[in-house]
């Protein structure tokens, strides 16, 4: 039997949205993936076996080969830097990146932002001439300019309701999110066929739905 194509399927808010738009494509894979406790979990009868990773480290195990291709957020590939090749946007778990703040700001002489994406912070207020301490925070980034810690954010925006309910206001979007399927470079060599035509069933769907 030939190997199974490994795809790093990411946990938590995009994972449903990606299994469904492989089902659409016609890979019978099981909607309850993430539900299970295993973390590798073959489908033969797709030709696929899933790594379930935590969104940030996609894009880890593409690059050094653990998988063959991922899924993971256009923010992740942004922040991270990955050498990998990004196939196709998915058009799912749609968001943008913005910078928030309190509804009084005003702008002052090198302020603090806080943020999980310190390289593309930093990046955007270089390329804007604006000097700012760039802080890095893992979890709960809104709280920061509530308590003094920055006076700016950046972070993820769905709907917005998590800003209102915490007094917090959206200043600039920097870019628009969606998440996108990558491939490792030397699997893509390998296995391009294979992976070629996975990528042209999964965009069939997305043309599809865009529709």
């Amino acid at each position: 039997m030939a190997d199974l194509l490994k795809v790093a399927m990411p946990k938590g808010r995009i994972h449903k949205s990606a299994a469904k738009l492989f089902q659409q494509a016609g890979y019978p894979v099981p909607s309850d993936l993430e539900e299970s406790r295993k973390l590798i979990i073959p489908v033969p009868e797709a030709g696929l076996e899933f790594i379930m990773a935590k969104p940030v480290d996609v894009p880890t195990y593409v690059e050094y080969g653990a998988a063959d291709i991922g899924i993971v957020g256009k923010d992740i590939l942004l922040e991270e830097n990955r050498d990998v090749y990004e196939l196709l946007d998915l058009g799912i778990a749609r968001c943008r990146m913005s910078v928030i703040g309190l509804p009084d700001y005003k702008p002052e002489l090198n302020p603090r932002v806080a943020t999980k994406y310190p390289r593309v912070a930093s990046q955007y207020f270089r390329e804007r001439g604006q000097q700012v301490e760039v802080i890095k925070l893992n979890g709960s980034i809104e709280l920061a300019p509530l308590i003094g810690l920055a006076e700016r954010i950046v972070d993820m925006v769905e709907t917005g309701r998590t800003l209102v309910e915490n007094g917090l206001v959206e200043l600039e979007a920097i870019v628009p999110i969606t998440s996108r399927l990558i491939a490792n470079r030397v699997s893509f060599r390998m296995r391009g066929e294979e992976i070629q035509q996975l990528c042209d069933r999964l965009q069939s769907v997305v043309l599809e739905t865009s529709k």
